[in-house]
């Protein structure tokens, strides 16, 4: 019987894990976990810790022993294969042999008698042959036979030195009176477009060529080669459902539309259907299952929006009216957020009585474009609905189709963006339209990428969406709209644009709002893509180079650096296997040209002192040489306000 008396390894602070462990860290296919865990015990004696991991599948654990670091915190880490559920946990234990044998060494160099130590040594070896099987007992039978045929001090130490027998002798020898810690830890495990992906978005009705006429899913079709060919891996359509007439939104979001306007695809539902059915306009179900099979034959997949919202005309309203609010004087409530009022759509009640029939419907909406072949969707508003029923049905959905991706759409507070995170979402919209000065972006990079954020929250990128003009895009010039793309592009490895807006550096904003002028949600553009100015060329570069290089593949690798200038942002990003050193720096001020020394800490990376090294900025393919840690940039915004460096050492 083993006595809790008898464990003297204390194990505290195993980490990566988030509050407490109630929730999982997250990872993609080929993503490592490096685990660390503050280990130590009474004495002097060895440690022997060990890292222990498993998919949730699998019954038994693999392990990989531990590595001392500084005070007392071990560390290793381990690479997720699988796409499933993985667990860890940590072990430790007092190492009798080690300790034995590196106190032999101390006695053996101060010329102390040996022999009682000697016999103490080959106790454990007879131990370990007793305990091994099989052909681990063979090895060890002959070491232990070589042991005792020891003649002098310069074998002995030969021998206790030689990592191939204390290996073996390490295997066989069953360890005793063992700490675990006292929970398992999660990691979910995810594909790889949950860490890296290039969005772009667009309505489906605005494709038809040079036309104000609605567009269809053949329409897209058209499109899709182009944007395939800017380097886009995602198509994100807002709403393809009905639209519902009650209430519908007229030009500028005025109620009262006028006959032809096609109303906001948010308002979802009519007498044409719900959420399991296409706009009539649009096309069919089959010819939308023929546009999804198109996009994945040219390497994008399409993000369906998930909006769980109704117009007052959609079928639920008739036949579920326990699912939505009721008004005293008999009329349904609709979504507000005072002062903004949005007559158009009923939100649902999650507080119905019918709770559990509520939920399975709007699980069934996912699973039904599942089965049409999505495996996005970009979630809308989802801090208005219930934790609890996110974190339901992302597990459910997780247990038969682990390959699909959910993003929150929650321009909300960060303890809410956050807690949506840790309860499923693959990634999350950001702050970042809202980040313009170098002090911003330093602090806010920071905080997703050094603290326990960066384990379970993945940013996603967008400099602007349909809802959102931000302040420095509002009648600013292409120089602004570079910027934002290359701070989007090449601090996240997650990013994404409302396409067709920034391509053309629309810029006019609704006086006094930070919203498009004439919005697109509420009426078709014909946008005429194929302008001389387009931003097309710039964006399929940037894709280009994130796609080629590993190093803009992640997003918790980036490191600030110092620079001069308060409006030069300088960052760096590494590849995994530090074979791509890359330097962006960063012109914030579209407007004037900006100059300054920057610090780049080539000798943490191996380059040597005193020697020069080759930059070449790969927006341009110019090559430069630059010596030691500091070399001034000058960023002129007419030209290019951003330089993307990578750096490699001359032969």
């Amino acid at each position: 019987m083993v006595y809790e008396g008898h464990k003297r390894v204390i194990i505290e602070h195993l980490r990566p894990q988030i509050d407490g462990g109630e929730f999982p860290i997250k990872r993609v296919l080929g993503e490592r976990v490096r685990v660390e865990a503050d280990v130590f015990a009474d004495g002097h004696e060895q440690l022997a810790v060990l890292l222990m991991w498993r998919p949730m599948s699998a019954k038994t654990w693999k392990t990989k022993p531990m590595r001392p670091l500084a005070n007392d915190v071990w560390s290793a880490s381990f690479v997720c294969e699988g796409l499933e559920p993985y667990e860890y946990t940590v072990r430790g234990w007092m190492d009798h042999y080690e300790t034995w044998r590196l106190n032999l060494i101390k006695k053996m160099d101060v010329g102390q008698d040996i022999s009682v130590d000697l016999r103490i040594g080959a106790a454990f070896l007879k131990k370990g042959v007793k305990q091994a099987k099989g052909n681990k007992k063979k090895i060890l039978e002959s070491i232990f036979k070589k042991f005792n045929m020891l003649k002098n001090d310069k074998a002995i130490r030969l021998f206790i030195q030689n990592e191939k027998y204390n290996q073996s002798i390490r295997e066989s020898i069953t360890p005793s009176f063992i700490t675990e810690y006292n929970k398992k830890l999660q990691v979910k495990v995810h594909r790889t477009r949950a860490l890296f992906s290039s969005w772009y978005e667009l309505f489906p009705r605005s494709t038809k060529e040079n036309s104000l006429q609605h567009g269809t899913f053949k329409d897209c079709e058209k499109i899709l080669p182009d944007i395939a060919a800017m380097g886009f891996d995602v198509v994100y359509f807002p709403p393809i459902h009905p639209i519902g007439v009650t209430n519908r939104k007229g030009k500028n979001n005025v109620l009262g539309a006028a006959s032809g306007d096609p109303g906001s695809p948010w308002a979802i539902g009519s007498a044409e259907g719900g959420h399991k059915s296409v706009h009539p306009e649009l096309g069919t179900i089959k010819d939308f299952r023929r546009l999804v099979k198109k996009t994945k034959s040219l390497g994008m997949e399409i993000a369906l929006d998930l909006a769980f919202q109704c117009s007052p005309d959609h079928p639920y309203e008739n036949e579920h009216p326990e699912w939505f609010k009721w008004r005293p004087d008999g009329t349904v409530q609709y979504a507000e957020n005072p002062p903004k009022k949005y007559e158009d759509i009923i939100p649902f009640n999650f507080e119905t009585r019918d709770q559990k029939n509520l939920w399975k419907e709007l699980k069934s909406i996912v699973d039904f474009w599942i089965e049409k072949g999505v495996r996005i969707f970009r979630v809308d508003n989802p801090h208005t609905k219930p934790y609890v029923f996110w974190q339901w049905l992302l597990g459910e959905v997780e247990k038969s189709h682990p390959d699909v991706i959910f993003l929150a759409e929650a321009f909300t507070r960060p303890k809410i963006m956050r807690h949506l995170a840790k309860l499923g979402f693959h990634q999350s919209y950001t702050y970042f339209t809202w980040r313009t000065t170098k002090k911003e972006f330093i602090k806010y990079l920071t905080e997703l990428t050094k603290t326990e954020a960066k384990e379970y929250f993945r940013p996603n990128f967008w400099p602007n969406t349909p809802d959102i003009l931000s302040i420095y895009l509002q009648n600013a010039d292409r120089a602004a709209f570079v910027i934002r793309l290359v701070l989007a592009a090449t601090m996240s490895s997650n990013y994404g644009i409302y396409g067709p807006a920034y391509e053309l550096c629309e810029n006019q904003p609704t006086p006094g709002k930070e919203e498009y002028a004439d919005n697109e949600k509420y009426e078709i553009k014909d946008w005429r893509l194929g302008a001389a100015d387009s931003m097309r060329p710039f964006i399929t570069q940037l894709n280009h180079i994130r796609r080629k290089y590993d190093a803009f593949q992640t997003t918790r690798n980036i490191r600030f650096h110092r620079s001069e200038s308060e409006h030069i942002l300088c960052y760096s990003k590494m590849s995994r296997d530090t074979a791509e050193i890359f330097i962006v720096v960063v012109n914030l001020d579209p407007q004037g040209t900006q100059s300054g020394w920057v610090d780049i800490p080539v000798l943490d990376w191996g380059f040597d002192k005193d020697r020069p090294y080759q930059v070449e900025d790969v927006l341009t393919e110019v090559k430069t040489t630059w010596t030691n840690e500091r070399n001034i940039v000058k960023l002129d915004p007419r030209k290019c306000p951003a330089q993307i460096f990578r750096l490699e050492k001359i032969s």
